[in-house]
Formats: C-alpha cells, structure tokens, sequence
C-alpha cells in the first residue's frame, strides 16, 4: 500500500514521509516555508493539501507561506533533457515510469489537479523558474507564481526552459513582463536561490516537499490536510482574552 504522504527526491518519488517538531516560535505570525520544486508532482499535491489545511483552520490571519528552492536535477543541462529518455533511464523503463505517473495522477485527481504527464516531453532545468519565485517573493506575488509554474508543467506540459513560457506563466501570476524580461537576462538571484537551497540540503533535506513551521522542520512529504492543520493549529498565535477585562 503507497504511503499517503509521499515526497520526490533525486532518485525518483516514493514513499518517505518524516515528522519532526520542534518548540513552538513565539511570533505574531506562523512562517510556513514549503521547500519544493516546480517538477515535482507531489509539492503540486503538497500545495492542495496545505491550502485545505489553511481553510480547515478558517484561513487564519497572520500566517505567511514562503516557497523555498530546491532542485531534484541540479545537474540537469540548461536544455533539459527528453523526457522519456531521461525518465527509461531513471526508472529502468518506461512502463515503469507510466506506471509511477498514473500513481501521482489519481493522487492529483483527488486534490483537483489534472496531471496530463503525456504533455510533457522535457524535463527542464529548473534554477530560471526558481529564480522566478524567488522574486515574485519580493513582489508579492510568490503563491500566484508558484501556481502558474505548477499548472503550466504539469497540465500544460509546457517546457521551463523556454524563456518566452517563463514570461508568459510569470505574468499571469501577476509579474511584470519588464521584471521577469531583466530578471532572466540576468543572473539576478541565482545567488540567493543558490545560498537558500546549500541552507536546506545542509539541514538534511533530500526530498520535497518539505514543511517548516516558524523556522522548525515539521514535515517531509504531501502531508494529508488534518495532520498538517493540527501541526499548524499549535503554533497559531493565542488570541488574548478579554473575558477579564473592565471598562472604565
């Protein structure tokens, strides 16, 4: 029986799901950074799931979800690579790779995602659509971006490593053209996208999705709703009491 959690790594998707909890940050705020990659099914899965914890808790104020980089092919060429090729390698057929896709996409039809993995036919290079995030962060737009990756991959099959697709899928997330022109004209947050992904492989991290909660590693995997809400639930701040308070 498949793990109902699962996370992607370098050698694939499987089954590993861990949980660690940390103290609680005491914060007016719960900083939840999912670190992820925008080729990876299940962070797709991960973000549903997460959106369904948030509305769980009646989509609490104060919470602030960062999307943090990570690069299951950090060795990928800057082309990519054909897809089927790269994945009969990978898995030892391509039967073997159908079979794994048609697992993510009945997962992905139950969170209302259509997975169309027939539409792909590259796996990308993933660091421009990183360094996307990673400034779509700075305006303000990060999940809408993050979105639009995630749709443009996985339903539309479209390739990352075409820089007129990154435009095009950056300013529907709410981007301006001019920004994400001069971004990737640029090695403009490489750096940063870089440094920020040494963080987290240094911590450990080897798949993804994976969940911080204010800053502590809570979970590594699409973890189901309620789990995660409950996760979260505990560090929400408390709202203060005003059951003792008098009016003068």
């Amino acid at each position: 029986m498949m793990n109902p959690n699962p996370a992607c790594t370098a050698s694939g998707c499987g089954d590993s799901v861990h949980r660690t909890t940390g103290p609680a940050a005491e914060a007016s705020t719960l900083t939840i950074d999912v670190v992820s990659d925008v080729i990876c099914p299940w962070c797709y899965i991960g973000k549903r799931r997460l959106e369904k914890a948030l509305k769980l808790l009646g989509d609490p104020s104060g919470v602030k979800v960062i999307w943090r980089p990570f690069q299951l092919n950090p060795q990928m060429p800057a082309q990519g690579i054909e897809r089927r090729a790269y994945r009969t390698a990978k898995f030892g057929s391509w039967e073997e790779s159908q079979a794994r896709d048609a697992q993510v996409a009945a997962a992905g039809a139950e969170e209302g995602i259509m997975f169309a993995f027939d539409r792909i036919t590259r796996t990308p290079n993933t660091l421009d659509a990183h360094r996307l995030i990673w400034l779509a962060g700075q305006r303000g737009v990060q999940d809408a971006v993050v979105e639009t990756l995630f749709r443009g991959y996985f339903e539309e099959g479209l390739n990352f490593n075409d820089r007129a697709v990154l435009i095009r899928l950056a300013v529907e997330g709410g981007m301006p053209a001019s920004d994400v022109e001069r971004l990737l004209a640029s090695d403009e947050g490489r750096a940063d996208v870089l440094r920020e992904e040494a963080h987290f492989k240094a911590l450990g991290m080897s798949g993804v999705p994976t969940f911080f909660l204010n800053g502590k590693p809570a979970f590594s995997g699409a973890v189901a709703p309620p789990m995660l809400a409950d996760a979260i639930r505990q560090l929400l701040p408390v709202p203060e009491s005003t059951s003792g308070s008098q009016t003068m």
